[in-house]
C-alpha cells in the first residue's frame, strides 16, 4: 500500500473509531495535546448531573439563586416579549426548574423542547413537566447542544424562542460563543428570539468562593470526570492522585477549572498510556465573565441584538432578551 493510501486508511479508521466511541475519541484527543484538557460535556453523566444540582444549592454558588431572583421578578415581562404561540427550546435543560417561571407566564405556548446530553435526567424532567403542564407538548431531545442537532416537528406558525440560562455561554471562548449563538440564530430563524443568562464580571473573591466551595462539592464534581472515564473506558486513573483547582484568570476574564496531578504517574486510557508530571493539570472547564463590551461583541457577531437586559440587586447577573439583528 502506498503511503498516501495508508494515511487515508488510517484517517478513515480513526473516524470510524470516533463514531463508535465518541467518549474515547474526545478523551484521548484532549489528553494527548500539549496542554491536557477534557471537554466539559463529560461532566454530565448521572452522578455529575446530580452533583451539579447540589452545587446550585450551595451558599457560595450565587449563579443559580441570582438568576432565579431575576426570573421571579421579570418573567412576566420576558414572556410578554416572547409573545404567544412560542415554542420554547431550552439548551442544557438540566433539572429544568428555571423554565417553569416562563412556562407559567407564556400565553398559549405550542411546545417545550428541553435539550440535554444527560438522557436519564432528561427523561425525568420531561415526565415531570408533562405532569405539570398537560396542555403543553413536551418534546425532549437528547443531544450535545454545542453541536448541530435536529429539532422535533413544530407547528409552522410557532415562534421559536431559545432559552439558554445559567450563564453556560461562559463555558465557550468568546469566539466559540459567537459561533454557537450563530447556530442558535439559525435555529430560531428571523422571527425567533433568545433568552440568555449571562454571569457578569465581578470581585475575584466572590468568583473564587463560588468555584471552591467549603463543602467540596465542586471538587467532587470535577474529579467525577475521571471516575466516568475509568468506568466507561476502563482507564486507570487513581482519583486520589489528582486534586481540584479553580482560579480567576484576570487577564482572560474567566474562571478556570483544572485537575492537578499530585505526583509523576502514568495512566492507561483506552489502551493509550498518558504520562503526568507533578503539578501538571488537565483543563476541564472555563467560565468567562461578561462586561457590556464583551456581551455586545459576541451577540453582534452571532447575528443578534440585545433588546433588553434585566439584572439583580447586586448587578451580578444578566438575563437578556435577544432578537435577530
Amino acid at each position: 500500500m502506498k503511503r498516501g493510501a495508508q494515511r487515508v486508511g488510517a484517517a478513515m479508521y480513526a473516524a470510524r473509531a470516533a463514531a463508535r466511541n465518541p467518549v474515547r475519541a474526545a478523551v484521548i484527543a484532549g489528553l494527548s495535546g500539549e496542554v491536557k484538557s477534557l471537554p466539559a460535556w463529560l461532566f454530565y453523566d448521572a452522578v455529575g448531573a446530580r452533583l451539579f444540582e447540589e452545587i446550585c444549592e450551595l451558599p457560595e454558588y450565587y449563579v443559580t439563586r441570582t438568576e432565579i431572583s431575576i426570573l421571579e421578578s421579570y418573567a412576566g415581562e420576558i414572556a410578554a416579549m416572547a409573545g404567544s404561540r412560542a415554542a420554547l427550546i431550552e439548551y442544557g435543560s438540566g433539572a429544568g426548574t428555571k423554565v417553569c417561571y416562563l412556562l407559567d407566564r407564556l400565553g398559549d405556548p405550542v411546545a417545550y423542547v428541553p435539550v440535554d446530553i444527560s438522557r436519564e435526567q432528561l427523561a425525568e424532567v420531561a415526565a415531570l413537566r408533562r405532569s405539570q403542564y398537560p396542555r403543553i407538548p413536551i418534546q425532549p431531545v437528547c443531544a450535545d447542544f454545542s453541536r448541530p442537532f435536529e429539532l422535533p416537528t413544530l407547528p409552522p406558525d410557532a415562534r421559536r424562542v431559545a432559552f439558554y440560562p445559567g450563564s453556560t455561554i461562559g463555558n465557550f471562548h468568546p469566539t466559540e460563543a459567537a459561533a454557537f449563538l450563530h447556530r442558535v440564530r439559525h435555529t430560531v430563524g428571523s422571527s425567533g428570539a433568545l433568552i440568555l443568562g449571562v454571569d457578569r464580571r465581578k470581585d475575584a473573591d466572590v468568583l473564587h468562593a463560588a468555584y471552591n466551595d467549603s463543602a467540596g462539592v465542586t471538587a467532587k464534581f470535577n474529579l467525577n470526570i475521571l471516575r466516568r472515564i475509568n468506568r466507561e473506558l476502563g482507564a486507570t486513573f487513581d482519583v486520589s492522585r489528582f486534586r481540584h483547582r479553580a482560579f480567576f484568570n484576570d487577564e482572560a476574564g474567566r474562571i478556570e477549572m483544572h485537575l492537578e496531578s499530585t505526583c509523576a504517574q502514568q495512566v492507561n486510557v483506552g489502551g493509550v498510556q498518558i504520562s503526568f508530571e507533578p503539578g501538571e493539570t488537565i483543563h476541564t472547564e472555563c467560565s468567562y465573565k461578561y462586561d457590556e463590551d464583551r456581551l455586545d461583541s459576541v451577540v453582534r457577531a452571532a447575528g443578534f441584538e440585545v433588546r433588553k437586559v434585566w439584572t439583580d440587586a447586586n448587578d451580578w447577573f444578566w438575563v437578556g432578551f435577544l432578537s435577530p439583528a
